[in-house]
């Protein structure tokens, strides 16, 4: 493993352990040469993905770029980055167990949003505003109008909804309405 302070090739493991979903092993190393400290992640990766843009461009899976999306969409959000590396984790298993080495942008898009409705519905709507284009603030309304409907839905006779912590989400106007205060 290459040095990332001076280049050195030549670097050496202090120490080594799982993570605490068993899904990565830690490596804590040392450069001899100038000293400097780092950790590495070993990952099993079953294929070589590559993702089909809706350009048609293809490049190659990149699990650490989905991660950097949905922390994006989760940013100031009160989630355990426990629960979201859960997330990305199951994500990327689906997709290399699909039998598939390429995958459309879409596909992955949909997977996130999924993940996130069961997370946070604020990071729930970013990610979509994003992943879906908005262009009209109408747009927000659709979305949080299918989360309202999802969760009247799921607690109209799923205690598992009510569990995870869904609040009912409502369209307030911004300003009063003519004739009130």
């Amino acid at each position: 493993m290459r040095c990332p302070y001076c280049g050195s090739l030549d670097t050496q493991v202090r120490d080594s352990r799982p993570t605490e979903d068993a899904s990565a092993i830690r490596r804590r190393r040392a450069c001899p040469d100038c000293g400097g400290k780092f950790t590495t992640f070993e990952r099993v990766q079953l294929r070589q993905l590559v993702v089909v843009k809706r350009s048609g461009r293809r490049v190659p899976f990149d699990r650490d770029k989905l991660l950097r999306s949905v922390e994006v969409a989760l940013r100031k959000r009160p989630v355990e980055p426990a629960r979201v590396e859960r997330m990305v984790n199951g994500i990327v298993r689906q997709l290399e167990s699909q039998g598939e080495t390429e995958i459309a942008s879409e596909r992955i898009g949909e997977l996130v949003m999924e993940g996130l409705k069961g997370l946070d519905d604020v990071a729930y709507v970013r990610f979509a505003s994003v992943y879906r284009n908005f262009r009209e603030a109408k747009d927000f309304g659709t979305i949080i109008g299918e989360l309202s409907r999802d969760a009247e839905t799921a607690s109209s006779g799923k205690p598992e909804a009510a569990e995870r912590g869904r609040a009912e989400v409502a369209v307030l106007p911004s300003r009063p309405l003519r004739g009130e205060g």
